[in-house]
């Protein structure tokens, strides 16, 4: 099977001046997960790869300079999950791991359980050789000074450049067949200490099935959970897609996995009246994406190699 990868930077009021640094932030992700698929490697060492490097990078909601909660302090929540076996792993409100992702993988593949939070997650990654690092050193200076801001005035999205919603994953297909999703994010700004949104929750800000498709969303994470949109989505491509937001005399010129993709926000903004956005394979590994935010940061390998971002 041809392999397939897919991944996203957030859905939210990108910027215009940060626009480049999205778009380069996915194209790295691309290569470091294309490098792997590309030489016959598995998906979820791709995946993992490819959320590595969008965590590493400040300008995304997720590892290193994800938003700061009430006390300022940085708390991560990841995500990954198998389509073969339905077997996820995720950890919640992490804050001494550099690599939030890593630890998800590690509770899929050593833990009995499929989710630890807090000291008991990151216990266990200590005991699984992840490095703990201190507190202070997951904080970035932009985020302390947004932080900052919205302690002495009220909490605001400029504030933040804009990216008040941001969150990374991937989703990728190995020559195999294998699929795998992963969501990784920092969460919302001034959240209360202990908040988990919605991409640790299996179904809601991840999910994988080969035998439909995998899925990582992005954006408000409590109306995303409403719906279960991920597995929602999932289970959008178990049936004939529905063009919606299209006037009915104009032809949906999309693929299925779009139209699917599209369908699911639909389905996120009518029941919650919020927004957000998704990326998708199906079992295929055709890709679909959708958002109802002004911008949403992705990147997707093409048929013939070459990586496309966008914004």
């Amino acid at each position: 099977m041809k392999p397939a990868l897919i991944v996203h930077g957030g859905a939210w009021d990108i910027p215009d001046e940060a626009l480049e640094a999205c778009k380069s932030g996915c194209h790295r992700a691309l290569a470091a997960g294309w490098s792997i698929l590309s030489r016959g490697g598995s998906a979820l060492d791709a995946i993992e790869a490819a959320i590595v490097a969008l965590e590493d990078d400040p300008v995304f909601d997720a590892g290193y300079g994800s938003h700061l909660n009430l006390d300022g302090r940085v708390e991560c929540d990841a995500m990954v999950m198998n389509g073969a076996t339905l077997r996820a792993g995720a950890a919640a409100t992490l804050q001494r791991v550099k690599n939030p992702i890593r630890v998800a993988r590690k509770i899929l593949e050593n833990c009995p359980h499929m989710m630890l939070v807090a000291e008991g997650a990151e216990r266990f990654a200590k005991d699984q050789g992840i490095p703990l690092c201190q507190p202070e050193e997951m904080v970035s200076e932009a985020e302390r000074e947004a932080w900052l801001k919205c302690k002495e005035d009220k909490h605001a999205a400029a504030h933040h450049r804009g990216h008040e919603q941001g969150t990374v994953g991937a989703v990728a297909i190995d020559r195999d067949g294998n699929l795998w999703a992963a969501t990784s994010t920092g969460g919302t700004c001034c959240k209360l200490p202990g908040r988990v949104g919605d991409s640790p929750l299996i179904g809601c800000g991840c999910y994988a099935d080969s035998e439909a498709g995998g899925v990582s969303c992005t954006g408000y994470g409590e109306a995303i959970m409403k719906v279960v949109l991920a597995k929602s989505a999932v289970d959008l491509l178990r049936r004939p897609a529905t063009c919606v937001d299209t006037p009915p005399n104009i032809s949906c010129e999309a693929s299925t996995a779009d139209l699917v993709a599209r369908e699911a926000v639909h389905l996120l903004a009518k029941r919650t009246h919020s927004t957000g956005g998704l990326i998708l394979l199906d079992r295929h590994g055709n890709p679909g994406l959708a958002f109802n935010t002004p911008r949403m940061a992705h990147g997707l390998v093409a048929p013939d190699g070459a990586f496309l971002t966008a914004v």
